[in-house]
């Protein structure tokens, strides 16, 4: 059973992941290696609505990963959850500071999408640290494939959300593969 502790640490992070104080990055933006580059104004809108729908993907894996930690078994498992979406942080700050790059806004239904997927993440919890994990490895290869429709989608030329992108890609690879070895 999750102490008194953890709720309110869950409930703290829902407040942040929701109100975009996410806190310090760990990692540097990955756009900063390319400029900004130059798009017509229908070019912007359609860069803006894609990384909006990667922002609302990453609103989702923060609920995911704190409601599955929180109905977690096995502390292991809890740690193996909130070290993703501590990650997943980064993801979150770096597709706002490109949706602000692009003059845009975040959607107005996180909340609605935070609370949905939180739902689904204590669900996932509850039958099992095993079939627990074993939804992080589903969930984490559908957003692979997601994010591999958005790269062929983008403008060519648009480096810098590439780089985003990309780099958000190898992250979810990476925890599909962590949570396939521990036993999803």
């Amino acid at each position: 059973m999750p102490s008194l502790d953890h709720f309110i640490t869950v409930f703290d992070n829902s407040l942040r992941t929701l109100s975009g104080v996410y806190g310090s990055r760990t990692r540097p933006y990955p756009g900063d290696a390319f400029e900004k580059p130059a798009f017509s104004e229908s070019q912007r809108r359609h860069v803006a609505g894609l990384i909006r729908v990667d922002h609302v993907g990453e609103i989702c894996a923060q609920a995911l990963y704190q409601g599955q930690a929180l109905t977690a078994n096995n502390q292991e498992i809890r740690d193996h959850m909130l070290e993703a979406a501590d990650e997943e942080t980064d993801h979150l700050a770096w597709c706002k500071q490109r949706l602000n790059e692009l003059e845009s806004h975040t959607s107005l239904l996180n909340p609605v999408w935070y609370t949905g997927s939180f739902a689904i993440g204590v669900l996932a919890g509850k039958a099992g640290d095993g079939w627990n994990l074993g939804f992080v490895v589903e969930t984490e290869h559908q957003v692979e494939s997601h994010l591999d429709e958005h790269l062929a989608q983008l403008p060519e030329h648009d480096q810098r959300s590439r780089a985003i992108l990309k780099q958000m890609k190898d992250d979810e690879i990476r925890h599909a593969n962590n949570a396939q070895h521990a036993g999803g």
